[in-house]
């Protein structure tokens, strides 16, 4: 598979992510599908790392997804091996081996329990993962584990990510510097339902696995929870944050402690950062979109309507071709199944008002609109007047970069 243009929504520059005391990585090249570039992460963590983390609703999860979810509830994390190319998802029984002998491969270098790996696999569905490809591949890396730089493993876990997903927050508790880095990876397949196609957070704050895994599930329904590129949620979803606790503070038992939420608030930026980094390398996207609904009966009515318009094809390839066409977005309020009245209905393009009370809005004007659409960020306003319901979806639009990418994925 030919690499793909850079998307034109990527960053103009990388951050620099610092150190996380009681983290060390490793990638290597495994020729599990691309050739020449590095498609397996190794993570080790220190003794007294705790794990949280949220992982697809997929009723076809992969083998890795089943293998986080039985480990999750223990807490206790001491390895992270991730793949890409390969999914080990609809692989049956040769994905449950496949998995287990990846962590007792994982174990055996790390001196840690199978319990305490964990795993995840991004890539083609479908084909079974041999797991032998990682015999002596995970015993080298094991012997050059270093603290940096972070943009080494953001490049091992791409697949049809155009650039590489990075994120950092410091925040100050108890006068102590406490810091939060972020991966990710994503571009197609994504609709997440409880988490993005792969993400993992890594910081040095003491705190409990209950809390750190109360304010994952919090905070990633506003970050990677509220993005959408094409609709479709993948078998893989796997948002994972590992605490080593270096950090000289007192623990943060739960969620009581107020601590938790300034904590919390960083942890969110770093994941809504990533979050719309994917979406803003959203397989063929040009645009990026920000689907505003207010005036709801409810926060959740608000956020299935925005879903809906941000999921729905011909508002998408309208944004694509720079052409405010609101009566698609009409069409997407209309077919969400939630509350509407269509003569209450209001709908701007940026400050522009092109819809009010059920009808085009007597100050409408063609050419300003059409001019506002050819940005490359975008906001899409929709008025309900039903309630004080509001969420936000964020998206990109739908090209034929999109067919072209997916067309040719597994040749």
């Amino acid at each position: 598979m030919a690499a793909h243009p850079v998307s034109p929504l990527a960053p103009k520059s990388y951050p620099e992510l610092p150190v996380i005391a009681g983290v060390r990585f490793a990638t290597a090249e495994a020729g599990i599908k691309y050739k020449n570039r590095t498609d397996v992460l190794l993570v080790s963590f220190d003794e007294g790392t705790v794990v949280g983390g949220v992982l697809t609703r997929s009723k076809c999860s992969s083998a890795a997804v089943d293998w986080c979810k039985a480990g999750l509830p223990g807490g206790v994390a001491r390895a992270l091996v991730v793949n890409s190319g390969n999914a080990n998802a609809f692989t049956g029984l040769k994905g449950k081996q496949s998995v287990q002998a990846t962590a007792e491969l994982a174990a055996r270098v790390m001196g840690c329990k199978t319990s305490e790996v964990f795993l995840a696999s991004t890539g083609v569905i479908g084909e079974p993962l041999d797991a032998s490809k990682f015999e002596g591949v995970l015993d080298t890396m094991a012997t050059r584990l270093t603290d940096g730089p972070w943009m080494d493993p953001a490049k091992a876990i791409m697949t049809t990510d155009t650039f590489p997903k990075l994120s950092a927050a410091t925040v100050e508790i108890d006068g102590v510097e406490v810091k939060i880095n972020g991966i990710a990876k994503g571009s197609g397949m994504i609709a997440p339902d409880m988490a993005t196609m792969l993400s993992f957070v890594f910081t040095d704050m003491p705190i409990s696995a209950t809390a750190l895994q109360a304010l994952v599930s919090q905070h990633v329904k506003t970050s990677f929870n509220a993005v959408t590129v094409d609709s479709d949620t993948s078998t893989s979803d796997t948002l994972l944050a590992f605490a080593t606790g270096k950090a000289a503070v007192a623990p943060i038992a739960d969620l009581d402690d107020p601590r938790a939420e300034i904590f919390g608030e960083a942890l969110r930026d770093v994941l809504f950062d990533l979050a719309i980094q994917v979406v803003r390398d959203g397989e063929g996207a040009t645009k990026q979109v920000s689907i505003h609904v207010e005036g709801a009966t409810s926060d959740e009515s608000a956020f299935r309507i925005a879903k809906s318009i941000a999921d729905s094809p011909l508002v998408k390839t309208a944004i694509a071709g720079e052409d405010a066409n609101w009566g698609r977005v009409v069409m997407a309020v209309g077919k969400a199944g939630e509350p509407a009245d269509r003569d209450r209905l209001s709908i701007r393009f940026g400050d522009l008002l092109v819809a009010r009370n059920g009808e085009r809005a007597a100050g409408y004007d063609e050419k300003a609109t059409s001019a506002y659409m050819k940005g490359e960020d975008l906001e899409l306003t929709v008025s309900l007047g039903l309630g004080e319901g509001r969420a936000t979806v964020y998206t990109c639009d739908l090209t034929h970069g999109y067919i072209t990418i997916n067309g040719d994925y597994r040749s």
